[in-house]
């Protein structure tokens, strides 16, 4: 018996940027707060990232990119929907965004995951346009060891990063990052499944991932000139290795 399964995640926002500037980041800047993806080819029925489809193209105000049979092992269907307005006379954007599509199983898993996750890279589009675009970005990703998968395994990050339980979002912090140096930032989002740090150069994000089976992820949106994805990786990597290598 089949156990598909429709989904919709559905988010409204407002940020302080032109609508063309969001429109900017969600065709041609995704690795700017999601990952670094191809842009979509700019009509309706043009290719789009991973297989997917655009079936709207209406800049700066309508995008919709949907894919069937993704490849993904719980997913066979997946859609993408941005809707833009204008506020405050086109100085500031209202965006609707929404996740849709069909989960072949572990349905409750799948999009109490996809639901964090997408909170998660919503905030860090608004803070890519509040804070750095339309500066260029150097992207790095990684993942943690197999111990990172532990139920309970988000909770060293915190620890390892040295900020204590009761910080608020918003707070500027000290963190002991790779080899043991000290970075500056803002703490710009948090709670169990997430860490969010801001520096003057940085969107730094840490993903609970563990929650959902995986292992705690990584990744570095580094908007510094001088920026090397190879070099912030390699130091990421250690430093999370460390975290776990007395489990």
């Amino acid at each position: 018996m089949s156990e598909d399964k429709e989904f919709e995640i559905a988010r409204e926002f407002e940020v302080d940027a032109t609508p063309e500037e969001v429109w900017e980041a969600i065709t041609n800047a995704t690795g700017a707060y999601l990952w670094p993806m191809e842009p979509p080819e700019p009509r309706v029925g043009g290719a789009a990232a991973f297989g997917s489809t655009v079936t709207a193209y209406d800049p700066p105000h309508h995008l919709v990119v949907r894919s069937e049979n993704v490849g993904f092992p719980t997913q066979s269907a997946n859609q993408l929907e941005h809707v833009i307005e204008p506020r405050d006379g086109g100085r500031r954007a209202w965006v609707r965004f929404v996740h849709s599509g069909i989960f072949t199983d572990e349905w409750d898993n799948q999009y109490d995951g996809a639901s964090k996750h997408n909170d998660f890279y919503l905030h860090t589009l608004r803070e890519y346009l509040t804070h750095f675009a339309p500066r260029p970005v150097t992207f790095a990703q990684l993942n943690g060891p197999e111990a990172s998968q532990a139920p309970d395994a988000f909770a060293a990050v915190g620890r390892a990063l040295g900020l204590p339980d009761d910080l608020a979002e918003g707070a500027k912090v000290s963190v002991r990052g790779p080899g043991g140096r000290t970075v500056d930032a803002v703490l710009d989002y948090r709670n169990p499944y997430f860490i969010g740090l801001r520096t003057d150069d940085a969107l730094v994000r840490f993903f609970g991932r563990n929650h959902w089976g995986a292992p705690v992820g990584i990744s570095v949106h580094d908007f510094a000139p001088d920026a090397d994805a190879g070099a912030n990786e390699t130091a990421w990597q250690d430093w999370l290795n460390g975290v776990y290598s007395q489990s």
